[in-house]
């Protein structure tokens, strides 16, 4: 869709598109009612009964617009912090396997390293354009479960780091799922509808006043366009977490590859 190339955009200019939208409707909408107010309704002798109905319509619409904006922050604050439990059991594992003797501790290792290095330089970019990834993953994950499952432990000590191995790599794919099904978690298209008609409503209200200077009019009708085009932004911002410059990035992953398996 053509309004998902918006989350290309740096955020400021994704901010300004969208709030000069909102400015650009509430503006065109008022000069065009304005000249015919006169005729329809008289003087300015409504105004009154006109600001009660938008503070009434104020008051619903922020509650939620807010509720909303809570619970998409809370989305993705949930997804933020599964990427980071995620690079935290992919680091618990490859601790894991490297106690394992050798070939296995090499080649376990070593194609944990290639997984977490591929998902960072791969996957994340997808993930980036709303797609989910999986295939070259889970190949690789694949691989690495029959490796891990061909080990046959000798000791006790290796009985228990190999059961212990296979607990965490079962933890690890959780997590795994977890994210890739986060890649399109969004709000449904009928929220977005509620709170598009809201805004065009809230904002119809100012132009059913009848005010002599119009300049303070159109700057009055301006703010509160430009209010609500901020939070639909931030809605949007926050609506997608793997998508746009606000974004949950590969950062957790990063801190693990360098801090662990570059040596």
């Amino acid at each position: 869709m053509r309004l998902l190339r918006l989350y290309d955009y740096p955020s400021w200019l994704f901010a300004v598109i969208v709030i000069g939208m909102f400015v650009l409707f509430a503006l065109t909408g008022q000069v065009v009612v304005r000249r015919l107010l006169p005729r329809w309704f008289g003087g300015k002798d409504y105004n009154e009964i006109v600001g009660e109905f938008l503070s009434a319509s104020g008051v619903f619409f922020g509650i939620t617009l807010g509720l909303l904006s809570v619970s998409a922050w809370e989305n993705f604050t949930a997804v933020e912090n599964a990427v980071a439990q995620e690079a935290t059991d992919i680091g618990v594992c490859y601790r894991a396997f490297d106690n394992y003797p050798e070939p296995h501790r090499t080649v376990l290792t070593d194609q944990l390293r290639v997984y977490t290095r591929s998902e960072i330089d791969l996957a994340w970019p997808k993930q980036r354009e709303g797609i989910t990834p999986g295939a070259e993953g889970n190949k690789q994950l694949d691989q690495l479960q029959r490796d891990l499952t061909h080990f046959e432990p000798r000791t006790e000590a290796e009985k228990a780091l190999h059961s212990e191995s296979l607990r965490l790599f079962s933890k690890m794919l959780e997590s795994r799922r977890t994210r890739l099904s986060s890649v399109s978690t969004q709000l449904p298209a009928i929220v977005w509808s509620v709170v598009i008609a809201g805004s065009m409503l809230n904002l119809s209200f100012m132009w059913l006043f009848v005010i002599e200077k119009k300049r303070l009019h159109d700057l009055l009708t301006t703010i509160l366009a430009a209010l609500l085009g901020l939070l639909v932004f931030l809605l949007a911002a926050m609506d997608r977490p793997f998508q746009g410059e606000y974004s949950v990035g590969p950062d957790a992953f990063e801190l693990v590859y360098n801090q662990l398996m570059i040596k």
